[in-house]
């Protein structure tokens, strides 16, 4: 690893440190620093605030950057500064964040809930969630004068990371597990990155990469690992608060692979609650494919630490057996006294289909997760008439649409006759010709 490089954009963030999230050790937030090089865990860095320097107390249009209509809006409660000549590049080329918050008033009558919101982050840039991580490292990466970044992804990560580092012209390798989605693969490559198909898992590619970036002195982008990762992503946190008024829902569902995303909305919502611009926290639901649920298991057993698990679900981007972030998400899910939940590959995938039917929302795979867990949830009681619930929708369904079988598509003859009897219940098969003078085909 590359000696840690004094960022001169950190002049006026000593209101910020680095802090172990297992040992608490410190360190400055303009040293590069991934994991704790302190303690035996190795444990990921989390962003420790002074609260009142940031203004806590105040408004938050004292606070925020209102005229910025992306994640830089919370450039205050980040570690990269927005006026940075890093940050100044990125936010001129590639602007992620401020996605929409829907409310999803039919799913939530069918489902039994109080008020349903999918915040619906296809609308970055790539696609995706990880566009808020990617933009930050980038950000980082080029304060710190590197030419190269690199990530280990199933997909989405590299494509937010190769979107963004093409935007600001910064060379980019990204390493993919084999099974790889093709659309994620041609949207990586696109971009113009380097894509490396590693033989092996996720958790292999992972490892790879890593030892790449010790062995070229490679900005690491590796999820949780750098620790930029869950600081861009938090920032969908305080946008959902803000959205709803800065008031905080009941209960917040997060698909969990790694565990970063789910330890980032934590960590957003923390700082709107030492900022004082909500009065409570929500409880944080995660989701785990039960093929791949080693978050699930360490808290239905009531384990300190994750350990690794067998990963085989077709929900390819949070199929991990190694989460990297698992310790965090865990503590995430304990504070706010919130749950794990683990649903099937065939739950996932019925999900894609009725939330889209019924919210106009199409997700991919690891998103439809949390939908999926929503059922139960309420059948179990632990969501009910009077929650208030947000639904993180954290991948567009087009990133995996190879992969997905099936879909429904009718094939037709090129006219009306095979129109009326594709749209007509049971078809014009079932009770003879389509009556083509009827107004409108019956669904």
């Amino acid at each position: 690893m590359a000696p840690p490089v004094p960022v001169a954009d950190a002049v006026g963030m000593d209101h910020m440190r680095w802090q172990c999230s297992r040992c608490a050790a410190l360190s400055p937030v303009g040293e590069l620093r991934y994991a704790c090089t302190r303690c035996r865990w190795s444990g990921r860095l989390t962003l420790a605030i002074d609260y009142e320097r940031v203004g806590a107390g105040r408004s938050p249009g004292e606070v925020l950057l209102t005229g910025e209509h992306s994640l830089w809006r919370y450039a205050r409660l980040l570690p990269v500064a927005a006026g940075g000549g890093g940050a100044r590049r990125v936010r001129s080329g590639y602007v992620a964040g401020w996605t929409p918050l829907h409310r999803a008033d039919r799913l939530a009558r069918r489902l039994g809930l109080g008020r349903l919101w999918i915040k619906d982050e296809a609308g970055n840039p790539s696609g995706a969630l990880k566009d808020r991580a990617s933009v930050l490292a980038v950000a980082d990466a080029l304060d710190r004068g590197r030419d190269v970044i690199a990530t280990a992804s199933s997909g989405n990560a590299g494509a937010a990371l190769a979107g963004a580092a093409a935007a600001v012209g910064l060379r980019c390798v990204v390493f993919v597990p084999r099974g790889t989605p093709p659309a994620k693969l041609t949207q990586i490559s696109r971009y113009g990155a380097r894509v490396l198909v590693v033989d092996g898992d996720y958790d292999a590619a992972v490892r790879l990469s890593t030892a790449a970036c010790r062995r070229w002195g490679w900005y690491c982008r590796n999820t949780a690992y750098n620790p930029c990762t869950a600081e861009g992503k938090k920032t969908v946190a305080l946008e959902i608060v803000e959205q709803l008024g800065w008031s905080a829902p009941d209960a917040v569902v997060v698909p969990v692979g790694d565990g970063n995303i789910l330890a980032g909305v934590h960590r957003g919502l923390c700082d709107a609650r030492a900022m004082g611009w909500i009065d409570r926290m929500p409880r944080l639901i995660g989701v785990q494919a039960a093929a791949a649920a080693a978050v699930h298991r360490a808290w239905a057993e009531g384990a300190a630490d994750v350990g690794p698990a067998p990963a085989r679900t077709r929900a390819e981007s949070i199929n991990v057996g190694e989460p990297q972030d698992g310790f965090r998400a865990l503590a995430a899910v304990r504070d706010t006294a919130g749950a794990m939940v683990a649903v099937e590959d065939e739950e996932i995938f019925a999900a894609i289909d009725w939330l889209a039917a019924e919210s106009g929302v199409y997700a991919e795979p690891a998103s439809a997760a949390g939908a999926a867990a929503l059922p139960a949830l309420v059948a179990r009681g632990e969501l009910g008439s009077t929650d208030r619930v947000v639904l993180l929708n954290t991948g567009s369904g087009l990133k995996t649409a190879p992969s997905v079988a099936g879909g429904g598509a009718i094939p037709v003859a090129a006219d009306l006759r095979a129109v009326a009897a594709a749209v007509t219940a049971g078809g014009a098969g079932a009770e003879g010709e389509a009556d083509l003078d009827e107004p409108e085909p019956q669904w």
